[in-house]
């Protein structure tokens, strides 16, 4: 008797099974937020490598528009960036040290979102004065950069260099981009289409290169979204 009272049991046990564990899971999902990432200010980020006159500013702020020369010789701009996301970092092509590894570290995530029409790269020289485009030419066919998604620059010295201190905020020392002035960061930036920045990270470190990979799939959704 059991047995058949089993039996017939059975399938509406199993639907309850089943309708319980959709419903837990429903409620875990509707519980759980999903990961955002932060929107970084002047007042968000290290004291240190913020400008004097604005690290009181806690929003709204944007990387300001620039003005630089590619590897083609051809003048980006944040048009060029509109509607992107991308990841900036400072360099140049006579760096022995941690260049070499950002750069490959940049390569393998211009891999990674190659047929991602989403995701940029911008590379800026540190010493445009001597990375001239022929020299950024060579330098981006020996990396193995995609013109269309990473544009290796140089250009206005002291431009860059308030893009670094001002703009992007990668740059512990204070200077003003004068002929002695000279940067050396590791820091990658992450910045939205909104021209936000919503991450850093360290560009010679291969855990943060997986988070970051991470984190530009978890900014890809929420614009989507």
């Amino acid at each position: 008797m059991d047995l058949k009272f089993f039996k017939k049991s059975f399938p509406t046990l199993a639907i309850m099974a089943v309708f319980s564990v959709i419903m837990i899971y429903a409620i875990y999902t509707l519980l759980t937020p999903e990961k955002r990432l932060p929107v970084y200010n002047p007042a968000d980020v290290n004291p240190k490598l913020v400008d004097e006159s604005i690290k009181h500013v806690r929003r709204n702020h944007k990387v300001a528009d620039f003005s630089l020369i590619n590897q083609n010789g051809e003048t980006i701009t944040q048009q060029d960036y509109e509607d992107k996301i991308y990841v900036a970092d400072f360099f140049f092509t006579r760096c022995m040290t941690i260049c070499p590894i950002m750069t490959n570290n940049i390569g393998k995530l211009q891999e990674v979102f190659k047929n991602d029409d989403d995701i940029k790269f911008l590379s800026l020289s540190v010493t445009p004065e001597m990375d001239s485009i022929p020299i950024l030419r060579a330098y981006a066919d020996k990396k193995g950069v995609i013109d269309a998604k990473w544009n290796v620059t140089t250009g206005d010295k002291k431009h860059i260099y308030h893009l670094a201190r001002k703009s992007y905020f990668t740059v512990l020392d204070e200077g003003d981009g004068g002929l002695q002035d000279f940067i050396h960061t590791e820091n990658f930036v992450l910045v939205d289409k909104k021209q936000q920045i919503r991450g850093y990270y360290d560009g010679t470190n291969n855990e943060d290169i997986e988070r970051l990979i991470l984190d530009i799939k978890i900014l890809q959704k929420e614009f989507k979204d």
